[in-house]
């Protein structure tokens, strides 16, 4: 980043201050801000001052340090940092700030600044003869999709061709740089496609099926032509229940019957109700453990053997 320092001695006024209208409006800014953040409304005051100006004297770094009651340094500090802040006297009806990053300069961005060249100034930053005029190249202004483009003062002009700008740089020169009408210099609406939209064309009316009256069912099935399709029912056309079968719901005193049955069996649907002695099976219902099996009774306890004095056992 080139280093930014402030114009010569000779060029500086010797003072500077707000004029009524641009007093008010920075007395009105200062107050947004809450009691201690007033220096936040440096860049706010730099701009304006600039604006009444044309550039960033010393004398406004030092005017808005004092109504912010600030150091100067770090006035200073931010004047030189950001770039939007010209710190040298620019023209008076025109600065014109051409982009020149990727976008631009792929769409003739140096064709215009062979045109600035050619009728302001070879150099950047240089007053023409009378003064009215100067330039600079800038990075990315924002509208890459309307490339390429100047910034003049506050207003962009985008799609342009080198023929284009000049007629806008004679139109300032002359005094009439309102007469130019900001943003595409050729047919399309800020950035939509060039000669106006392509899609969407057709005005289509919403349907709301919502709020229209609904017919009753009498009038639905009257208008129904196509009978309701058979894709989720089973292929089998048969009753799902034949009739003739005895059900719960259909042989009631059958089924309390089956139900009384039911509660006499034994609660195992293994064990019988008396076992028998002859089968092998579980000691807990009642049959003789199965052939090599032993019991709990009958297993060999296990016995302590005591230790005497003279450290034999018994």
């Amino acid at each position: 980043m080139s280093v930014r320092r402030l114009a010569e001695d000779s060029v500086q006024p010797v003072a500077f201050a707000f004029n009524e209208e641009n007093a008010a409006w920075a007395e009105a800014t200062i107050r947004k801000y809450p009691e201690g953040r007033q220096q936040s409304a440096v860049i706010p005051l730099l701009m304006r001052a600039q604006e009444q100006d044309g550039w960033v004297t010393r004398a406004a770094i030092e005017h808005v340090a004092n109504r912010l009651d600030m150091p100067y340094i770090r006035v200073l500090e931010v004047a030189t940092f950001y770039t939007q802040f010209q710190l040298k006297p620019v023209g008076t009806r025109a600065h014109i700030q051409v982009c020149g990053t990727t976008p631009c300069m792929l769409r003739g961005a140096e064709d215009l600044m062979k045109v600035c060249q050619h009728k302001i100034h070879h150099d950047p930053f240089a007053l023409n003869a009378e003064g009215t005029l100067s330039w600079e190249e800038v990075e990315c202004q924002g509208a890459c999709v309307n490339a390429p483009m100047v910034i003049i003062f506050k207003d962009a002009y985008e799609d342009l061709t080198p023929q284009r700008l000049e007629e806008i740089i004679d139109a300032f020169e002359a005094g009439k740089g309102d007469q130019i009408k900001p943003g595409p210099q050729i047919d399309r609406h800020f950035a939509a496609p060039e000669g106006g939209p392509v899609t969407l064309l057709e005005d289509v009316k919403p349907v709301r099926t919502n709020l229209e009256p609904q017919r009753d069912l009498a009038e639905t099935a009257a208008a129904t032509t196509v009978p309701p399709a058979d894709a989720a029912r089973p292929k089998d056309t048969a009753p799902e229940t034949n009739p003739t079968l005895k059900t719960p719901a259909t042989d009631k005193e059958g089924a309390r019957k089956r139900a009384k049955t039911a509660e006499k069996q034994p609660l195992s649907g293994t064990a019988k109700s008396k076992p028998d002695p002859k089968a092998a099976g579980s000691v807990a219902e009642g049959a003789p453990p199965e052939p090599g099996a032993v019991s709990g009774d009958l297993k060999p306890k296990r016995t302590r053997r005591k230790t005497t004095t003279e450290g034999e056992s018994s």
